[in-house]
């Protein structure tokens, strides 16, 4: 008889601890519950940075699309200024040239009796002298430290005159010797320059020195 009343006994006491165990399950499984949602926000939060990062990057690419556009426009216009500028440089070229062509027949007769080559000149200097096959009637005049862009200017003398009016250079060429002046400096650059010709005209003068009008006449004969 007393078998009965155990039984009964731990069938209530298993039947309590039942229900004192599932208030706690309930709450574990809550806790988990709100650990997982609190996560849930701050892998939200981690994601939403790349995207924050995507739009800044997006943001300096068109910044940066809008300078390249405005530098491509502005090229063009650098461009025509230099084509401009180009242009009216062989424009200005061209003019010269034109003017340097245009020559009197004067002044072409005068060229062709330029003396040209390299002309040897006192204490061992030269000069060399070399007509402009472009331009008729110039020459170009090379030496130590000098080169000179001539062309010739008629004279009441009759001695063939070069000018370079920039450089402020003059060639003379006589029969017998040529020279060159510097007006700027106001000196002889060359001096007793000849070419082969007048070097043979130098040597008849020393042979045959012309009469000075300062020596007395011969006499004359008396009827």
């Amino acid at each position: 008889m007393k078998t009965q009343p155990i039984a009964t006994l731990a069938a209530v006491l298993a039947a309590a601890v039942l229900l004192a165990a599932a208030p706690l399950a309930q709450a574990e499984t809550e806790k988990k519950l709100e650990k997982a949602t609190a996560a849930k926000p701050a892998v939200a939060k981690k994601a939403d940075k790349p995207v924050a990062k995507s739009a800044a990057g997006k943001t300096e690419s068109a910044k940066a699309d809008k300078l390249a556009a405005k530098k491509k426009s502005e090229k063009p216009v650098v461009t025509a200024s230099r084509t401009n500028l180009k242009s009216a440089a062989v424009n200005v070229a061209a003019g010269i040239e034109a003017a340097e062509a245009a020559m009197t027949p004067t002044e072409l007769a005068i060229a062709e009796r330029v003396q040209l080559g390299k002309l040897p000149c006192e204490l061992g200097a030269s000069v060399t002298l070399t007509a402009d096959a472009k331009n008729p009637g110039y020459f170009n005049m090379q030496g130590k430290n000098f080169n000179y862009r001539m062309f010739p200017v008629p004279t009441s003398t009759g001695a063939i005159r070069l000018e370079d009016p920039k450089a402020g250079a003059v060639w003379l060429q006589l029969a017998n010797k040529s020279m060159l002046m510097s007006q700027k400096l106001g000196i002889r650059l060359a001096d007793e320059c000849a070419s082969p010709a007048q070097l043979e005209v130098a040597q008849n003068l020393k042979l045959n020195p012309p009469v000075s009008i300062l020596e007395a006449l011969p006499p004359t004969a008396s009827r």
